[in-house]
């Protein structure tokens, strides 16, 4: 069953193990190959302090006699060829470690796995998918995403939507239903939860076995081929949530697989994590570097991903079970050479850390001293404002710069602002939830809340069913509870959301320097009795500007009275509390004219109603001077509220 060994290069095995074979996917795993005329199947696989290894499968009734792999290296990597197409064939390694255990192991670069709870891995060519989303390549490429609206919407593909019968929809039904559904809604990426193979479904995909294999229980990698290739065609982006800093320790994974520390670090206080129950990935380790950065290649590479949102980053930054948070240089190291890497491949390609630290400059360039990510979650903002919103509203006043310490670093970091899956789970309880008062409040709160978050600097990020104000916590094992859209306030909450994304995709001052503190600047900050705030959001043309409004009380306002940048007239261009969103309708209808009326430090102000628990969007309108004939004249910021710089 053997043929002759072909050996991979020198060249090959030397940039492996120097950390930089980042396609190391074609070497190592299992391939068929064709020449002259003949079929065989290659498996390579590194096991460094294996005695032996074998290759067992279905097709040799999982007997490894005879299927020895050589070992081509001093440092560990085997290789057999099998004088056979074996491509649907399933196997494993059977690997003897230093102390004469023998283990059964998947393949760490298998392209494919059995459907849990079966773990072997299988022959899968990944070559032959026709794509079709060339626009879309050529598109993105010639977009700077800092100026572009970018709107994330976290799906889970095993609970967002189930059959009648509980089973899973597929790769290629998910494509028909759930990207229709998310471009009604407004949103531009989707992003998706760990996809590498993993055994336990209450993981989510976060303890992964199969790095690089889709996993198969919403079907074949080409199936996700196609669900990308779909979201593409129709606009939309798509990101994996990506784990290179821990694994499942499950006896067929990467854990101990060759017997010893392999993939993980030798130190048990490194490795063990203790919190999930998982191993910390050796990033000082030169192959484990191949392996992870590959990886991030191969996804790009078969998989047209357009972004990784990078799990866990603090646990790289920092060792683990360590009091004195101590900095795991490997881990800055691993990182920047992570992110650098990406950039060379695909400059497209978008990198976002999911980072609680404060560590600096996490989106500045490397060659800046940064880690070089293009975005960071803003986990600060997020806690803040929900421990603001989880109060009372008559002691917000005592929490008041819970909303406004996030403005004092907004702009120190590239931003995404999550309401993430995170935040709806274990005990935390969903959005419109965690609103205090009776129902009406709860949704009029859940309303100001998402504005807040749509007119706050950073790109934004919200997990599947808050865009209809899903009343219960996620259920991993269930569906969303699809039946809500029935009830009025769900269906009202579900048009705010699109109204929302529709209103901040079209205003540039909601995104274009978002980024930049020139894009910011506060009305009032302290009206902490009221727990009011306003602030303006500015584009790069000084006419093209909003202003927002923010109460945060029970209580409705008549006449209130805030400062303008100039003498402007204004129409309401969002108002939560309209009744088509399940509002009071408490709403300003005529247009706003400016007074020459000195207020908030400004030469000219508004009044307006300011409707309880509400948020307030504005927009300058073009206006006619007093003279007779002059005609109508764009307006002008007065050259005290111009961009610092101009």
């Amino acid at each position: 069953m053997t043929v002759e060994t072909v050996y991979p290069t020198e060249f090959q095995l030397h940039l492996f193990h120097e950390g930089n074979l980042f396609e190391s996917y074609r070497l190592f795993g299992s391939h068929v190959h064709h020449k002259n005329g003949e079929v065989y199947t290659s498996f390579c696989v590194w096991a460094p302090n294996a005695l032996s290894v074998q290759l067992v499968g279905d097709f040799n009734n999982w007997n490894g006699e005879g299927f020895s792999l050589e070992r081509i290296n001093k440092e560990g990597v085997w290789l057999l060829n099998v004088n056979k197409d074996l491509t649907g064939a399933m196997y494993k390694y059977k690997l003897t470690s230093p102390d004469g255990k023998v283990l059964l192991k998947a393949d760490p670069y298998a392209f494919f796995s059995e459907l849990r709870p079966h773990t072997a891995s299988i022959v899968y060519s990944l070559e032959g998918y026709k794509w079709k989303d060339s626009k879309w390549k050529q598109k993105k490429t010639k977009k700077n995403s800092l100026n572009e609206p970018l709107a994330i919407y976290e799906v889970h593909l095993g609970s967002w939507r189930m059959h009648e019968n509980g089973d899973l929809y597929s790769y290629r039904e998910l494509a028909d239903e759930l990207i229709p559904y998310v471009i009604e809604q407004g949103f531009t990426h989707i992003e998706l939860l760990p996809l590498v193979e993993h055994p336990l479904d209450i993981s989510w995909g976060y303890q992964g076995t199969g790095y690089y294999s889709a996993t198969s229980r919403f079907g074949e990698p080409k199936d996700l081929m196609y669900f990308i290739d779909k979201c593409h065609q129709h606009g939309l982006g798509v990101i994996f949530d990506w784990v290179p800093g821990h694994f499942c320790k499950d006896a067929h994974g990467l854990y101990q697989f060759d017997g010893t520390s392999q993939f993980d670090y030798g130190n048990p206080l490194d490795r063990e994590n203790y919190v999930w129950g998982t191993a910390n990935f050796d990033l000082g380790k030169k192959e484990v570097q191949s392996f992870l950065i590959s990886n991030a290649i191969f996804w790009m590479e078969y998989f047209h991903v357009d972004g990784f949102r990078v799990d866990a980053v603090s646990n790289i930054i920092y060792w683990p079970n360590s009091n004195e948070n101590s900095v795991n240089q490997y881990g800055i190291d691993f990182l920047q050479k992570l992110n650098q890497t990406v950039c060379q491949y695909d400059p497209s390609v978008l990198m976002f850390a999911e980072d609680s630290t404060d560590w600096p400059q996490v989106t500045a360039p490397v060659h800046y001293g940064g880690i070089g990510f293009h975005y960071k979650w803003n986990m600060g903002w997020m806690n803040d404002i929900l421990t603001y919103m989880e109060t009372d509203s008559v002691n917000r006043k005592h929490i008041h710069d819970k909303v406004s310490f996030s403005l004092h670093y907004a702009f120190s970091e590239n931003f995404v602002l999550p309401f993430s899956h995170d935040e709806v789970v274990h005990g935390k309880k969903s959005l419109v939830d965690k609103m205090p008062g009776d129902y009406w409040q709860k949704f009029a709160q859940f309303r100001l809340l998402l504005g807040y978050m749509i007119a706050h600097p950073g790109k934004k990020l919200l997990f599947m069913g808050n865009e209809f104000a899903h009343f219960a916590e996620w259920k991993d094992k269930e569906q969303l509870d699809w039946m809500l859209l029935d009830y009025e306030m769900h269906q009202k909450a579900n048009e705010y959301m699109k109204e929302l994304l529709k209103i901040y995709k079209r205003s540039k001052p909601l995104y274009q320097l978002d980024h930049v503190n020139e894009g910011f600047e506060w009305i009032d900050v302290n009206n902490r009795n009221q727990s009011i705030f306003s602030f303006i959001r500015k584009a790069e043309k000084e006419e093209d500007y909003l202003v927002v409004i923010c109460n945060f009380t029970y209580h409705t306002y008549e006449n209130y009275r805030i400062g303008v940048p100039l003498n402007n007239s204004f129409r309401e261009i969002l108002n939560s509390d309209t009744d088509r969103f399940g509002g009071a309708n408490y709403i300003n209808k005529k247009v706003i004219k400016a007074e020459n009326v000195e207020f908030h430090g400004r030469p000219f102000s508004v009044q307006l109603t300011i409707p309880a628990f509400s948020m307030i969007v504005l927009r300058p309108v073009q206006h006619r001077k007093g003279r007779k004939g002059n005609g109508k004249e764009t307006v002008r910021r007065n050259a005290s509220s111009r961009r610092k710089g101009e």
